[in-house]
């Protein structure tokens, strides 16, 4: 019986707030409009009553007065923003919003108490009056507010427990938002102000977060959520690293946005990023640095459509060059990123000349012809294959589109006069274990060697950096995917780590080294310390409220499984072949130089490699050549004579 009474309590709930949040807003607004126009005329009976010790309802200066009240209360309100609230948010703020109207409604009732003297109307009522309809408002509001989120409330037998993480403004907001839902039940803030703790906000516990394990068990919390926008990234990485000790699923405010608004609800909350884990500090962008090679310049960018070229694109358009020159060999991801560039110029209310260039980079001619119709002064050298094992199984294609689509686009560079050309390099390229990093590496060598070369005027250089977050093919979106699916996680190896930077981050200190350069430089990007791949699919599992089934825990949730080291992978990425790295005027890039073989016999190599590639189809002598480009390489046996893309690889 006590059940089915909770569901009719539960489902008249529903209905309740859903009759009310589906009426449209104009009806609710309408509908407070009513109200308060009958709480005005209970007002001025209260105030005649209190004044003139009279109870009495429809006499003539009773009429006037209200009459005078509602005309000058209706645009004092709308004009002071009082019906743009939602009562069912009501607080402290609304609260002053309406002593605001209702101190200003006094002037214009003392005008006409005073100076027109209406006939039966104490001069006091002026000021009488607009105070006790303060208080009739304020009643209504907390009142409203009280019968649909707290007298209608009742906690789902399922209700999660929720701690809020933040007891200022942006998780009072929530707090109220979780109000709504039945199937949610706040059992307490945490806050690192230590003055609140023991505290209690709108009835709700406060904590103080130097007790955070014991508040996690004392309230039995199935979730914590995030609500403080505000905090530096070191903080939240600190908050973060500690939540995920837990068994607790954690939640996040993305931004203060909403905070300034107002307007938080659930639907806010996002899963925590993992950048917020392994992220640092951002630094503040060098505003000249960004602007030198892109403000009023011709700017190409190959492999635009890629997660690294998207993003260079998106940065360059903040910058406001002269005309952008997208080049990409997919069809959908030139489109996307031109859909995408179209809406953020008429966001920021720019006009931009775009021009779309579908071409493969490898394709001599289709380079000299794009180079030629654009003549670009800037150019972003981000078209590469980069996925590992497709490259280790597919490697003519992959040498063609790195090595030869570099070549073809230098050259290119070269006849129209480019000013500055950067290539985008990754850690792979240091003493590399695979074909794709092999490659990079000729494809850097060959930069160093054009920049050396009497009488080139084009400034060569390129930026070495690792793994970005949210690539496509990156191990992030993986263990996204594995965890929703209910494990196992799978990775290669328990030892592997690898170096993380956000892609935001690298493209723009892609740029800013760019606009250094002063030719054949290799610049190295700072990304902080290497994280082990174990360790990042540890915390992914504990923030997203499950454990780890491991030989100590048989009931965990999710499995993490090795699977082995791939062909050509590393345990560990390196970033700099030599150890002399220089710094920069930039804190977070450096510069390496590093041997590099003259252009004659590099020149020679190429035309070779390239014979081999467009004419034999032969693997084996390829990787001969590259062997012998790059002697850290060793292709070591992996080849067993095949020709042509497919063939074995040896276990």
């Amino acid at each position: 019986m006590k059940i089915l009474d909770q569901n009719h309590w539960r489902n008249l709930r529903k209905g309740v707030l859903a009759f009310i949040g589906e009426r449209p807003r104009i009806q609710r607004q309408f509908a407070a409009v009513a109200i308060d126009g009958a709480l005005c005329l209970v007002a001025v009976w209260f105030a005649f009553s209190l004044r003139l010790g009279v109870w009495e309802l429809f006499s003539r200066p009773i009429m006037t007065f209200a009459a005078c009240s509602l005309i000058f209360w209706y645009p004092i309100a709308w004009r002071s923003g009082v019906y743009r609230s939602l009562i069912r948010y009501s607080g402290s703020r609304t609260v002053t919003d309406l002593a605001i109207a209702c101190g200003l409604l006094i002037l214009p009732l003392l005008v006409v108490c005073v100076v027109f003297r209406l006939p039966g109307v104490p001069r006091t009522l002026s000021v009488l009056h607009p105070m006790i309809f303060l208080l009739l408002l304020a009643a209504s509001r907390v009142g409203i507010r009280f019968a649909l989120l707290d007298l209608l409330n009742v906690v789902g037998v399922n209700a999660r427990r929720m701690l809020v993480y933040g007891a200022g403004r942006a998780g009072q907001q929530l707090a109220l938002s979780l109000r709504h839902e039945p199937q949610v039940h706040l059992v307490g803030f945490i806050d690192d102000d230590p003055r609140l703790d023991g505290q209690r906000l709108d009835g709700v516990q406060v904590f103080g977060s130097f007790r955070l394990h014991q508040v996690l068990h004392e309230t039995a919390a199935d979730e914590v959520l995030l609500a403080i926008p505000s905090a530096s990234r070191a903080r939240r990485r600190e908050i973060i690293e500690e939540l995920q000790k837990e068994d607790v699923y954690v939640r996040s405010l993305p931004s203060l946005t909403n905070v300034i608004d107002g307007s938080i609800t659930v639907n806010d909350l996002r899963e925590i990023q993992i950048e917020e884990l392994l992220g640092r500090e951002p630094v503040a962008a060098n505003e000249l640095l960004m602007g030198r090679t892109i403000v009023g310049k011709r700017v190409l960018v190959s492999g635009a459509g890629g997660s690294i070229g998207s993003e260079l694109c998106r940065q360059i358009i903040r910058c406001r060059p002269a005309l952008l020159v997208l080049l990409e060999q997919s069809e959908y991801s030139l489109y996307a990123i031109e859909r995408e560039l179209d809406a953020m110029m008429k966001a920021l209310g720019l006009a931009i000349p775009i021009q779309l260039e579908l071409a493969n980079v490898s394709d001599r001619s289709s380079m000299r012809r794009i180079y030629k119709r654009h003549r670009p002064e800037t150019v972003l050298h981000a078209a590469a294959y980069k996925h590992v094992p497709l490259v280790e199984a597919n490697p003519l294609s992959g040498l063609r589109n790195n090595i030869m689509g570099t070549l073809h686009s230098v050259k290119a560079a070269e006849e129209v006069g480019v000013t500055n050309f950067t290539l985008i390099s990754t850690d792979k390229a240091v003493r590399p274990t695979n074909i794709m990093g092999a490659s990079k590496r000729v494809c850097e060598m060959i930069l160093q060697a054009r920049a050396t070369e009497p009488g080139v005027k084009t400034i060569f250089s390129m930026v070495r950096f690792g793994n970005v977050l949210g690539s496509s093919g990156s191990v992030v979106p993986l263990f996204k995917a594995q965890i929703a699916a209910g494990g196992p996680l799978t990775l290669t190896h328990r030892e592997i780590t690898r170096y993380f930077m956000t892609i935001p981050e690298a493209a723009q200190l892609v740029i800013q080294a760019s606009a250094m350069a002063k030719g054949g430089e290799v610049f190295v990007l700072d990304m902080g310390e290497p994280v082990r791949i174990v360790d990042l699919a540890r915390a992914m599992i504990r923030l997203s409220g499950l454990s780890v089934r491991e030989p100590d825990v048989p009931e965990g949730d999710i499995e993490i499984i090795e699977t082995g080291l791939r062909p050509g992978e590393k345990l560990y990425e390196e970033l700099l072949i030599g150890n002399n790295p220089e710094p920069t005027h930039h804190p977070r890039i450096m510069r390496a130089r590093e041997g590099l073989i003259p252009w004659v016999e590099l020149d020679r190599m190429m035309k070779r490699l390239n014979a081999v590639i467009c004419e034999s189809g032969d693997a084996a002598t390829a990787m001969q050549i590259i062997s012998s480009l790059v002697p850290e390489y060793a292709a070591s046996g992996q080849w067993l004579g095949g020709r042509g893309d497919l063939v074995e690889i040896a276990e």
